[in-house]
């Protein structure tokens, strides 16, 4: 029998937190996106640079000690949506004077179509969308 896979596409990753959680986050966003074809697709660069800005919050705002974090990367033909979901508390948002460290989801919000921000028991999801 032959299997077909359908849209939509989807992958899950749990992380520690320890920095190297971060290229690895990168990576696996890469190698999902090489995998449904969308290697070469001219946005790889900002979904993976997103990927890097969301797990980096999440490792410095969002995740406890002795927690980690879920990376969910969904795509269903026209849309890639990255989630990064914590457990920690407060809510995401971009500061009205960025220092050296607030420019994260300022990045986030320049690359992606649309962003935001829901709710998990415990903690939150923050999210990007990028559309083909």
């Amino acid at each position: 029998m032959i299997q077909v896979n359908e849209l939509p596409y989807q992958r899950d990753q749990l992380y520690g937190r320890d920095r190297r959680s971060v290229p690895a986050a990168r990576r696996f966003a890469a190698w999902s996106l090489h995998y449904w074809g969308l290697g070469a697709w001219r946005r790889a660069y900002d979904v993976s640079l997103c990927v890097s800005e969301l797990a980096t919050n999440a490792l410095v705002h969002g995740v406890p000690p002795g927690r980690g974090f879920l990376l969910r990367i969904r795509y269903d033909g026209e849309t890639v949506r990255v989630e990064v979901h914590d457990s920690g508390g407060g809510v995401p948002r971009i500061p009205d004077e960025p220092d050296e460290g607030g420019r994260g989801l300022l990045l986030v919000s320049a690359l992606s179509d649309k962003w935001g921000v829901g709710e998990r028991t415990p903690g939150k999801v923050v999210w990007a969308e990028f559309t083909r």
